[in-house]
């Protein structure tokens, strides 16, 4: 009877260090290259962890160079603007540089979620990574600092511009979240338009 049992104990450690071995089997082969997780199909899938930057997936090179562009572009008008208003202390710059806080953000938050490094990170107001996006914020804080009048200037002649790259930006994309945000900046700088155009902004 001892014996029997010896031999069902000895079947049932048998099995379970059998089950416990194939189980830790599974899970290794659940990581593909580079030890990126994947499902069935051998689709990887990528999991962040703390200290690291999810890859980009399911954007094209042209989307992920649009929303890291306009990224700084939104900033670049921020930043133009409250140095407008600390210039000429015109209250329109200080609300719409508010609003461009919020724009940037949005874009900000399209490129953390699909995983696309942030071009503007660590840059200090003023600072642009994209050269272009540089040089402009340079012109245009010496030609805003002549006047008030030219300080509107510069603010239609910053919402035009976005208002052409945004709408250059939304047919080239067929995610509709990022479509959904492109399209709410686009109406939010035709209103900014409005209001420098209202001051005499030309």
């Amino acid at each position: 009877m001892r014996g029997l049992r010896t031999i069902a104990y000895v079947s049932i450690a048998v099995l379970v260090v059998s089950m416990l071995a194939i189980g830790a089997v599974s899970a290794k082969a659940g990581y593909g290259v580079n030890g990126k997780m994947q499902n069935d199909n051998g689709v990887c899938l990528y999991v962040s962890t703390p200290g690291t930057t999810v890859q980009a997936t399911g954007l094209t090179d042209e989307e992920i160079e649009d929303l890291q562009y306009l990224r700084e572009e939104e900033k670049l008008a921020r930043d133009v603007y409250s140095c407008l208003y600390k210039e000429w202390n015109m209250p329109i710059f200080n609300n719409i540089a508010m609003s461009e806080q919020k724009h940037t953000d949005a874009v900000k938050s399209l490129l953390d979620r699909y995983g696309v490094a942030d071009p503007a990170a660590e840059t200090e107001p003023g600072v642009f990574t994209n050269d272009e996006l540089q040089k402009l914020y340079d012109q245009l804080i010496i030609q805003g600092k002549e006047s008030r009048q030219k300080a509107l200037n510069v603010g239609v002649l910053i919402e035009k511009t976005d208002i052409k790259d945004l709408n250059n930006a939304i047919p080239t994309t067929t995610h509709k979240d990022i479509k959904t945000v492109y399209s709410n900046l686009l109406q939010g700088s035709y209103n900014h338009l409005s209001a420098f155009t209202k001051l005499g902004g030309v």
